[in-house]
């Protein structure tokens, strides 16, 4: 790490034994992504609402990586109060090490990039059939079933709905599958 880490208490005092369990969590994740930048930690006490009296902790984790900035934070449930310090620091930095570990995903491209659905126009529909076609960009056309329209959208469609689609290959050539009506889901 290139600055070394921060840790700041707001509503409780500096204990040693709370910043050695949020250093040695800094380290682990140090060791896994050896290019964080910096790292600030900010663990909060505050008093619970209402009928009962006591104190819930709130652990806020910053990373600066290259090219960006990670956060994990743990807020307890409404109906979940941990009073335990140390398991809300426990699940911080265990949701900020899944943020990192996405982050490192993505910078070694392992992560899929999801083509875009070509979009087309409906231009011919057989609706007593259950079935139509849809002219591609391409000036092709590719035919569909009612079934492979989303959402049950089949009755929705008429000649000239501008639709995306999956096309794969079929048996007497190419259809589409997963046909949504564009601008929808």
């Amino acid at each position: 790490m290139i600055i070394p880490p921060e840790v700041t208490f707001r509503n409780l005092e500096r204990s040693d034994a709370i910043e050695a369990a949020v250093r040695e969590r800094v380290a682990k994740l140090d060791r896994f992504y050896p290019r964080i930048m910096s790292c600030r930690v900010i663990v909060e006490a505050s008093h619970r609402r209402a009928r009962t009296a006591g104190t819930v902790y709130h652990v806020r984790v910053d990373l600066t990586v290259p090219g960006g900035e990670l956060v994990g934070q743990y807020e307890p449930p409404p109906q979940r109060f941990h009073e335990d310090v140390y398991i809300a620091i426990r699940e911080a930095f265990d949701q900020v090490r899944r943020e990192l570990e996405d982050y490192a995903r993505r910078q070694r491209g392992d992560v899929k990039a999801h083509e875009e659905r070509p979009h087309g126009r409906v231009s011919k529909l057989f609706p007593e059939r259950g079935y139509g076609f849809i002219e591609a960009p391409d000036g092709r056309e590719v035919y569909f079933h009612s079934h492979c329209v989303h959402g049950h959208g089949f009755n929705r469609l008429s000649v000239g709905t501008q639709v995306r689609f999956v096309e794969e290959q079929g048996e007497q050539g190419p259809q589409a599958s997963a046909v949504v009506i564009a601008g929808k889901g």
